[in-house]
């Protein structure tokens, strides 16, 4: 069964991103990588308020539908509804949207791109030049992190303006074309300070769909 991440683009669209990275990175030392992510966190939190919400509103339904107002048949109602609700939260991600703000989940996706970075290689080029454009489907959240090197000579809040390309892309149903974009405007932003250099090489993937690197 492919998974969020795997059907965030068509195959022709990440040949086309790959191409897109390719073009770039023949101009700059840079390396550009595309990560797309199902999801940053499982949110178990979401899932326990959610089945403790339901759990609540059927057990108590339930009792004054059968006329009991006893606590304890309450608290047997409750707990296999908590438990049945909680698995389905678990199983169907989608469910606890409601109950995730907009703070918690942009703050696991800061530390998803963080871990990815790092998971990926990306913090091991050889001019400390790798950059990140980390995609969260689930969240629908965009993330780009560079290294050391290039955060020297480039104003780290700079991504900020990929973050936003890419993320109204993709919120207008373009997203294979907005991560193009994203690449050529990181390499617009990097190639006057890391020019290609004549021994250059190809050091990292040019896409990473969820752990699967092209």
């Amino acid at each position: 069964m492919r998974t969020p991440a795997q059907n965030f683009l068509t195959r022709n669209e990440q040949d086309r991103l790959i191409r897109c990275v390719q073009d770039v990175e023949a101009k700059t030392s840079g390396e550009i990588v595309p990560v797309i992510a199902s999801i940053s966190y499982d949110y178990p939190l979401a899932a326990h308020l959610g089945g403790l919400l339901l759990g609540i509103l059927f057990a108590m339904g339930l009792s004054l539908l059968l006329g009991r107002d006893d606590m304890w048949v309450y608290l047997a109602l409750f707990l296999p509804f908590y438990v049945i609700f909680n698995r389905l939260f678990m199983r169907y991600p989608r469910l606890k949207r409601p109950f995730i703000s907009r703070a918690e989940m942009r703050e696991e996706v800061e530390e998803a791109a963080i871990t990815a970075f790092h998971g990926n290689g990306l913090h091991r080029t050889r001019d400390m030049t790798g950059i990140i454009l980390y995609v969260s489907v689930y969240e629908r959240m965009v993330q780009v992190l560079a290294d050391k090197g290039i955060n020297d000579k480039v104003n780290p809040e700079v991504w900020q303006e990929v973050v936003e390309m890419v993320t109204d892309g993709i919120r207008t149903g373009s997203p294979g074309q907005a991560l193009c974009k994203g690449v050529e405007r990181c390499g617009e932003l990097i190639t006057h300070h890391f020019p290609v250099k004549h021994d250059d090489t190809d050091e990292l993937p040019n896409l990473v769909v969820e752990g699967e690197p092209r």
